[in-house]
């Protein structure tokens, strides 16, 4: 499981090599104003669906996506938000 996602965080690092006209991953990259807007529209389509208990898992893995290509695009690493998080267990 967690080498999917591994595999998907270098996926996206990836794509900043890629055309913007092939990857969407790479036009979300270069257009931090698209990136924010899609996070926050997957995260409206994912409380509705859970409000609905509709594709919440399809949703769910948007927001995911999303996120990790919104930390890119803003020179979030993720090992650094992992770091923080080990910081504050208990």
């Amino acid at each position: 499981m967690l080498k999917d996602l591994e595999d998907l965080i270098k996926t996206i690092r990836d794509r900043k090599n890629s055309s913007p006209d092939k990857s969407y991953t790479n036009k979300l990259l270069n257009d931090k104003n698209l990136s924010l807007s899609k996070v926050q529209e997957e995260l409206s389509e994912l409380i509705e669906s859970v409000e609905k208990n509709t594709n919440k898992i399809h949703e769910s893995a948007d927001v995911i996506y999303h996120l990790l290509v919104y930390f890119e695009t803003n020179d979030i690493k993720i090992e650094d938000v992992m770091k923080e998080l080990a910081k504050r267990k208990k």
